[in-house]
């Protein structure tokens, strides 16, 4: 996972604009050095899966995620940000960010619904519509939409941290499929970001979700690692045959297959008399 994080914050910090700062929450602060922009906040929350479990139930994931960005965006309150963008730990986001933020500081904020899907396993990647309720970095707003309250602290339990953003901690926080109609709802009419802003890292062994890229993709491309900072890890042959060989035909066949045995699998309904 630490490789995950510092690979992110690579492509975090690797803006044309420097004019960002970076917070990063978590249990135990990562061994290697951080970037000069960023700065970690210590918590110590308990984990939100028990002994056995392999994912976290959703509301134990919402109420971890939250809490991890209320203190986050509590530390963040001494930089005094105009917009924020929220980004898992594992993603990728376009080095043009910070600079399209900047030019352009009257906007309500900003919606990724094109992006991209990227599988470091298989060197690939591909385009993703409707983003925003597939990815969770996918939002850049406002700092006051999440109406951070002056009087709580950075140090808050995660049940104060609960009390303290209400609503906004499980909607837009701790979740985000929802985000947009519920920013609508408040007179918040978010821009939808001219071009694809960030990438959806799967087949990491870390995504709660499951998702998985199958079947042809791109292959990773020096553009496309540049624009995102995403890093090589695979050859040219290899890559290929797993974007467009072989090895992409035996992936697609797979979820076929694991599709039609998932089919399968249900129960027979019985005619209705």
């Amino acid at each position: 996972m630490e490789l995950l994080l510092e690979q992110t914050l690579r492509s975090v910090c690797s803006q044309t604009d420097q004019d960002y700062v970076v917070v990063v929450v978590g249990n135990q602060r990562p061994s290697f050095a951080l970037p000069s922009q960023v700065h970690f906040v210590p918590v110590e929350f308990p984990p939100p899966i028990t002994s056995g479990e392999v994912h976290a139930p959703r509301d134990a994931f919402v109420r971890d995620k939250g809490t991890k960005i209320a203190a986050g965006l509590i530390a963040a309150r001494r930089f005094q940000p105009d917009q924020v963008m929220i980004f898992d730990a594992d993603d990728f986001v376009s080095r043009r960010l910070a600079e399209h933020v900047k030019t352009h500081a009257s906007s309500p904020g900003w919606v990724i619904s094109e992006g991209w899907m990227y599988s470091r396993a298989r060197n690939v990647y591909r385009p993703v519509s409707d983003f925003n309720r597939t990815c969770g970095t996918s939002f850049i707003v406002p700092y006051e939409a999440y109406r951070v309250s002056a009087d709580i602290r950075v140090d808050a339990s995660q049940d104060e941290l609960i009390a303290a953003f209400g609503d906004v901690l499980t909607n837009i926080m701790g979740a985000h499929r929802g985000a947009v109609e519920w920013h609508r709802a408040r007179g918040r009419e978010l821009e939808i970001l001219p071009f694809r802003g960030a990438v959806y890292h799967v087949d990491t062994g870390e995504n709660h979700s499951g998702k998985s890229l199958r079947g042809v993709a791109f292959p990773s491309s020096r553009r496309f690692r540049e624009e995102f900072g995403v890093p090589r890890v695979r050859g040219r042959v290899w890559t290929a045959l797993s974007a467009f060989g072989p090895i992409a035909l035996m992936e697609t066949m797979r979820a076929k297959a694991v599709s039609v045995a998932a089919r399968l699998s249900k129960p027979f309904a019985r005619p209705s008399r």
